[in-house]
């Protein structure tokens, strides 16, 4: 019996091509990860955290829901807190699949988003007290939601993604509306489409890459 080389090279460039799209197509099904574990834990967290300092928090300081006055923000923080450990550990599993600049410019992004809210958050710490308190809330409402939009549209030209900006740019509009329409206002415009708006995104993307493979 003739042996067998496993690891006998291609008989013909075809063959080659073939191989090397074999290997890029198991590359990208082990590397790749459902957007939904992505926008769904946000968006989750702004469903449910802002809607329910609308219902506690209305306009004209309109308590449509007696909640506790913790409650809505509470709730807000921790389930931002749950989406930021969701993202961390499924951005680090997917790191394993890159290297060079690919790996860089995820590293990058990450800390960039750590450090503009630090500088965010250490500002408007100093003048939010300033305000009268419906005021102060819409200021670190507005501006938070504010800079991740501008995160995303800056996401957007580093990985080329059109859905990306055109979800920066969603954001910014309905920001600008919530700010005009004023506090309370504001928390339902981010629930509905900001916290909406980012569990669609992840179902349109995972459609979209489950139709690309």
């Amino acid at each position: 019996m003739t042996p067998v080389d496993d690891d006998a090279p291609p008989a013909s460039a075809a063959d080659s091509l073939e191989l090397i799209r074999k290997e890029q197509l198991a590359v990208g099904k082990a590397i790749s990860l459902n957007p939904l574990m992505y926008y769904a834990p946000w968006g989750l967290a702004w469903f449910v955290g802002f809607g329910l300092l609308f219902l506690r928090y209305g306009p004209d300081q309109r308590v449509f829901v007696n909640l506790p006055d913790w409650l809505p923000l509470v709730a807000l923080f921790v389930l931002m807190a749950l989406a930021m450990v969701a993202t961390t550990v499924t951005s680090v599993v997917r790191q394993r699949g890159f290297e060079g600049q690919s790996a860089w410019r995820g590293t990058a992004y990450g800390f960039a988003w750590f450090l503009s809210f630090a500088g965010m958050g250490t500002t408007l710490g100093r003048i939010a007290g300033l305000l009268p308190e419906p005021e102060r809330g819409l200021l670190w409402a507005c501006s938070s939601v504010g800079l991740v939009s501008a995160m995303y549209m800056c996401g957007a030209a580093i990985w080329l993604s059109r859905d990306m900006f055109i979800f920066g740019a969603w954001l910014t509009v309905i920001n600008i509306a919530g700010v005009i329409a004023g506090p309370g206002w504001h928390s339902l415009v981010i629930s509905l489409g900001g916290g909406g708006g980012l569990i669609v995104l992840g179902v349109l993307l995972t459609l979209k890459e489950r139709k690309g493979r």
